[in-house]
């Protein structure tokens, strides 16, 4: 790996770092508290890596559950994955070597700063990229190794552990509008999630389906508002000077 690339995939990673750190943990002691052997925390990270879909797995496990369902089950919940994958395809196209490692290492936070950053200038974009999943990837593994190994040897109290995960994607969305200085996705999550909330509480929609009714209603509505206003949005972007503050601080 070369040095340059990885300072500076170091310093775009580092909130994931802690906080991978934090949310890695409690699944690794999840792990051990469940029953299960420490090793299983670490296997399932580098086999799986699928945050919340691995915190689901173990449930799951824990209650029983079908293989059949518990596949149906981890699908809905990583169902967000494909339209990640949809809006990087132009971004992954030249990446080489790397594409297969980054498609298996796209997880919500990377996927927030992959979309966020801008590849240094004479810079490979497979390698710079890569770089950044692949730490990513190393940070969750190693907190949930971390959280598994002294789920075995000491007591810990689960209280408040679960506002890490809350905490990361607000750090996450905060980097990302700094650096993109673009509201428009963050309005409209932030209106149709409302919406789904509302109406669950209201019991016209089931509470079960908050995520998924907020999440494709989202990208309909993006998909129609930059469809209609995409090309002086485009125009805006490339006009003299309107670009330049950015790009420095990207």
């Amino acid at each position: 790996m070369n040095r340059y690339y990885f300072t500076q995939a170091l310093q775009i990673t580092m909130p994931v770092f802690f906080g991978y750190t934090a949310i890695g943990i409690p699944f690794g002691l999840t792990v051990v508290n469940a029953g299960y052997p420490w090793w299983l925390a670490p296997l399932m990270s580098i086999v799986m890596y699928a945050g919340a879909g691995q915190y689901v797995a173990i449930g799951l496990f824990s209650a029983g559950v079908s293989p059949v369902a518990i596949a149906v089950t981890e699908l809905f919940v990583n169902v967000r994955h494909v339209v990640y994958g949809l809006s990087l395809i132009t971004k992954f196209k030249n990446v080489g070597k790397w594409k297969f490692f980054l498609i298996f290492g796209l997880t919500d936070e990377t996927y927030a700063l992959l979309t966020g950053c801008t590849v240094p200038e004479q810079s490979e974009p497979g390698t710079f990229y890569g770089t950044i999943t692949l730490l990513d990837y190393l940070y969750w593994i190693s907190g949930s190794l971390t959280g598994a190994i002294a789920g075995t040897l000491l007591p810990f109290s689960f209280e408040g552990v679960d506002f890490a995960l809350t905490a990361l994607f607000a750090v996450l969305l905060i980097d990302q509008l700094r650096a993109t200085k673009d509201m428009l996705p963050c309005a409209i999550g932030l209106c149709v999630t409302t919406a789904a909330i509302v109406l669950s509480k209201l019991h016209v929609l089931d509470a079960r389906h908050i995520l998924l009714s907020a999440l494709s209603t989202g990208i309909a509505v993006l998909i129609l508002f930059r469809g209609r206003n995409g090309f002086s949005s485009e125009k805006a972007e490339e006009s003299p000077g309107s670009n330049t503050k950015s790009d420095l601080e990207g």
